[in-house]
């Protein structure tokens, strides 16, 4: 069902007898696409710049002379900013190719880790940040918000390589994919549909130096 919503967004919607879908002209654009996606990258290292600061004080790994709370007030506009950024470019983005994007193993890898972090940010703004007042000094914080600040890092890090991922196609539908990635990609569904990693044709390595000549001379004969 989704799979032909976003096929319905990608190639129907805003198209005309004269134009093609805003999809596609927005995919085509000379600039605004890369303005965009420009953006979008340059937006993300002030986001996780700011973010990695508060996470590595959580840590106890640095600035500890610094309380957490003076730390976290002063990164906080630069992270609700660029995280509000990132939202809505990376919206357009996805929107410019939702097809591609929804099938790509990357990008829903990364959407995976984007719910863990968001349920961490959730956590420690509902659990950990509770007693803050007890541990805002210290330099080793406790346990839940050290393990609070390492979900965050590792989750974010881990976003980062994966969208960084996003634009190879090592894994994309109607390859020779196997089970899991064609379960995991909803391969299925696609027009290319599913090609297991059983169903490749054999590779075949042509012969070469004494080889190729014996193999040569046999078939004159």
């Amino acid at each position: 069902m989704l799979h032909d919503f976003f096929r319905w967004i990608q190639e129907t919607l805003g198209a005309t007898a004269s134009a093609e879908s805003w999809s596609q002209q927005f995919r085509g654009s000379l600039n605004l696409w890369g303005i965009t996606e420009g953006t979008h990258v340059l937006t993300l290292m002030v986001f996780a710049g700011s973010i990695w600061l508060v996470d590595l004080r959580l840590m106890g790994v640095a600035f500890k002379s610094t309380p957490f709370s003076k730390l976290n007030d002063k990164v906080l506009p630069y992270t609700v900013v660029s995280f509000a950024v990132l939202i809505v470019t990376g919206i357009a983005l996805f929107l410019a190719k939702p097809v591609d994007y929804y099938h790509n193993v990357w990008f829903r890898a990364k959407m995976i880790f984007l719910i863990i972090a968001a349920l961490n940010i959730f956590w420690f703004h509902v659990k950990v940040q509770k007693n803050e007042a007890e541990w805002d000094e210290a330099d080793k914080p406790p346990t839940s918000a050290r393990l609070s600040g390492a979900i965050s890092l590792s989750s974010w890090v881990i976003v980062i390589i994966l969208g960084r991922f996003i634009a190879y196609n090592w894994y994309d539908c109607g390859k020779p994919l196997p089970g899991f990635v064609n379960w995991f990609a909803e391969c299925a569904s696609t027009p290319s549909g599913i090609v297991t990693a059983d169903a490749a044709p054999p590779l075949v390595f042509p012969a070469s130096g004494a080889e190729s000549s014996t193999s040569q001379l046999a078939q004159g004969r």
